[in-house]
């Protein structure tokens, strides 16, 4: 059965009343259930390689596991790339797009399953997209595994897209440095609810295991130096106004000792990012929770936050 037809099965069903949030990660599925009244049920479920399927599966034998679902995919199962908007009407550009981006992604056209979001305009520059893109060889099997009578797929969304959820929708830009249990780092720019920015650190995923004296061994300097490049590159290359405000969100131990070095070396105010109530302590899972909380709305940034310098 083709995977849209599939799809439009799936919405089709009557919707719950409860969300899921299911996040695929290299070592683990993230699980979080937000029913109306009963508490909230978080679960880790250490994976198998290339074992999503089957643990998807299993997923739809707990009865406490059901409602309206969003998958948010693992880092590698998608890539995107940065492409000229083609000047075509709209309803054209998903189908232009599978061949404009044939030779920068591992996909063949014919596998590929895409969407894209606008990048920031510049003055006398050519408009950018960002093409978000998949395989259907690599969604089809998950799909399957939760096309169940008690789980409703409403949603596949990028790690990116979950954490920026999470954030409020203000006038002035955020950096994000964010982070799943046992992955790479995240560092984003977010202005009015749109990503205009985002990139991902090789070499922090074991950050966890660091305790605060190995952390002042490079650690916190590589990420200082990441932070700068990406404010430089956001202020002076794309011309945007400058970053009002850094927040952290790193679910390690030694999270507020990371936070305050960073602090140090930055001449922006720096916050580390509380998930709202009653979720404060599920940071491991806030990736899970930003792909099903509603959006936040338009906010002063230091309303739901701890502020670490001015």
């Amino acid at each position: 059965m083709p995977l849209i037809t599939k799809l439009s099965q799936l919405f089709s069903k009557a919707e719950s009343q409860q969300y899921l949030g299911i996040t695929l990660r290299q070592k683990e599925i993230g699980i979080c259930c937000l029913p109306d009244e009963t508490p909230a049920n978080f679960q880790r479920l250490a994976l198998i390689p290339h074992g999503e399927k089957e643990h998807l599966a299993r997923l739809t034998e707990q009865p406490e596991i059901h409602g309206q679902a969003t998958l948010v995919l693992s880092t590698n199962q998608y890539q995107i790339v940065q492409v000229d908007k083609p000047n075509i009407p709209e309803d054209e550009i998903l189908s232009a797009l599978t061949w404009k981006i044939k030779d920068l992604v591992p996909y063949s056209p014919e596998d590929m399953i895409l969407d894209y979001f606008d990048g920031p305009q510049l003055i006398g520059a050519s408009q950018k997209i960002n093409v978000v893109c998949s395989s259907k060889t690599i969604l089809q099997p998950m799909v399957a595994a939760l096309s169940t009578s008690n789980i409703h797929l409403k949603k596949i969304i990028t790690e990116e897209f979950a954490f920026a959820r999470l954030l409020p929708i203000d006038e002035n830009a955020c950096l994000f440095v964010c982070q799943q249990p046992s992955e790479e780092i995240i560092i984003m720019i977010v202005k009015q609810g749109k990503i205009h920015f985002h990139r991902r650190l090789r070499g922090f995923a074991n950050i966890a295991d660091e305790n605060e004296e190995t952390l002042t061994m490079g650690t916190i300097d590589r990420l200082s130096l990441e932070i700068q490049r990406s404010t430089d590159y956001f202020e002076r290359q794309l011309k945007q106004a400058p970053i009002k405000v850094i927040k952290i969100l790193v679910p390690i131990e030694a999270e507020s000792f990371l936070a305050r070095k960073l602090a140090e070396n930055t001449h922006i105010a720096l916050e580390i990012f509380n998930l709202p109530a009653p979720y404060q302590e599920q940071r491991e899972h806030a990736a899970t929770l930003g792909a099903i909380l509603p959006t936040p709305t338009l906010v002063d940034h230091t309303s739901a936050t701890e502020v670490i310098n001015e």
